[in-house]
């Protein structure tokens, strides 16, 4: 067997063919100086030391590069479950001491000249896509595939076509710094950075960053019709919102799959109309969701990720290379729908998977959707408009903790076991810069009481 993923990491990065793309790739500003502010002024932020290390640490902060640029002092960021990924080695192009974090708001220090929409003193979010604005996919809001923003030829090598930048996600995403920091330089400002209304707490915007709009397209993407019974793998904080928007969508049940018993019982505690399945519990999850739903559900939404192999042979195949995703929960669903359902992939995928039953695919009509990684831009307003200002929506639901950047390493460390005596599920990061907690929001805690 051909070994794929080995054969795309032996290429390397290079320029948009026709020097567009936005430049230059600054993930690292405690090496690369000459991206540093010129004040010599410090700041605290969370970088990327390699396999199953992190650590937060003094480094210089962001100056403005381009004069679209904008720098904004963090208010408000978090650790995403796609983190993990980095922080497992399993995305590529990885580079010692690159500052994390892909989800972040804040208020605006400093913009450059360009900049027309966005002002010094904005209260702002920022989306995880890093946009242009002006390329045929970002002018229709299709914010995941700009194609200026992200130079990485590999990426390019790997998917047939550029998909945008991404701040704190590696060389392969662009190579931009992250908002795990007390500052981010947020290239294209105007297009970026959402002003946020005075009404509406950091808690309940920050996760217009990600979080929400990912959820929330990976249920309008794929479509809900009222009545309908929908399965969800994976009850993070996507999943639960996920299964929140699939309610509001008009689904008659949802049910919800996940191998960690405190994560389903989580989610019953903000649904309780949801119904959940323990698949360490039982031989077959196809087979179980069929005593539960005769026929079969008529929607699987996957919130995982092909990391998370669950059988021996995908174990070894990741471990040695022979492919980058298992196709393990990919199989489940496709046996779990009935024919002519949909399956929707919003859980991180990055390459190349073995065994995929694709004659189930094909023989039943299965729709096969995916998500990518969801157009913010899109979303982003009409989430904020029409689901959290009226309250029909409260972001609340999925945040856990509130601690401070100093202890994101430890955190990091802690959101991967998943220890049901942590409870962590998602978690406000503060800085020195941000407001009280907001209400319905835990208080300050520190991960070593």
């Amino acid at each position: 067997m051909q070994n794929a993923a080995a054969n795309f990491v032996e290429k390397r990065m290079g320029d948009h063919p026709d020097g567009t793309a936005a430049k230059p790739n600054v993930a690292n500003y405690g090496i690369q100086h000459e991206f540093a502010d010129p004040s010599g002024a410090k700041m605290k932020a969370l970088v990327w030391e390699g396999k199953y290390k992190v650590k937060v640490v003094e480094t210089a902060k962001p100056r403005l590069i381009n004069a679209d640029d904008a720098i904004v002092k963090v208010t408000g960021t978090t650790i995403c479950g796609s983190d993990l990924h980095l922080f497992h080695g399993t995305v590529i192009e990885m580079q010692q001491g690159d500052i994390l974090g892909h989800e972040y708001m804040g208020v605006v220090e400093q913009v450059g000249p360009n900049v027309k929409k966005i002002k010094v003193g904005d209260r702002v979010v920022a989306s995880f896509q890093i946009s242009c604005g002006t390329c045929r996919f970002c002018v229709q809001k299709l914010s995941s595939q700009c194609e200026r923003t992200n130079s990485s030829s590999l990426a390019n090598s790997m998917y047939g076509h550029r998909t945008a930048g991404i701040p704190g996600y590696s060389h392969f995403a662009g190579g931009y710094a992250g908002g795990q920091a007390e500052f981010v330089r947020a290239p294209f400002a105007d297009v970026n950075l959402l002003v946020l209304p005075d009404g509406v707490t950091d808690e309940k915007a920050l996760y217009l960053s990600d979080i929400l709009p990912t959820s929330y397209n990976c249920v309008e993407d794929t479509h809900i019709y009222g009545g309908e019974t929908v399965g969800v793998w994976g009850m993070g904080p996507v999943g639960i919102l996920t299964a929140k928007w699939a309610f509001i969508k008009g689904a008659q049940r949802v049910i919800a799959i996940d191998s960690v018993p405190w994560r389903l019982e989580y989610a019953k505690s903000k649904m309780p109309e949801i119904e959940t399945l323990d698949f360490s519990k039982v031989k077959s999850v196809p087979e179980e969701l069929k005593k539960m739903v005769p026929g079969g559900i008529d929607v699987a939404l996957e919130c995982a990720a092909g990391e998370y192999a669950k059988s021996i042979v995908h174990k070894i195949e990741t471990a040695i290379g022979l492919e980058t995703d298992s196709s393990d929960i990919l199989n489940e669903m496709i046996l779990s729908v009935r024919p002519y359902g949909r399956i929707g992939i919003t859980g991180l995928y990055t390459g190349y998977t073995n065994h995929l039953n694709i004659g189930a695919i094909m023989q039943t009509g299965i729709r096969l959707i995916g998500n990518g990684q969801a157009p913010v831009l899109k979303y982003w307003e009409t989430i904020l408009n029409d689901y959290i200002i009226p309250g029909k929506i409260d972001p609340n639901m999925v945040i856990s903790h509130r601690i401070a950047l100093d202890e994101m390493d430890e955190l990091y460390s802690r959101f991967d076991k998943r220890d049901p005596k942590d409870g962590l599920m998602k978690v406000f990061v503060s800085t020195k810069f941000s407001n009280p907690p907001g209400e319905g929001s835990p208080q300050l805690s520190s991960l070593k009481e």
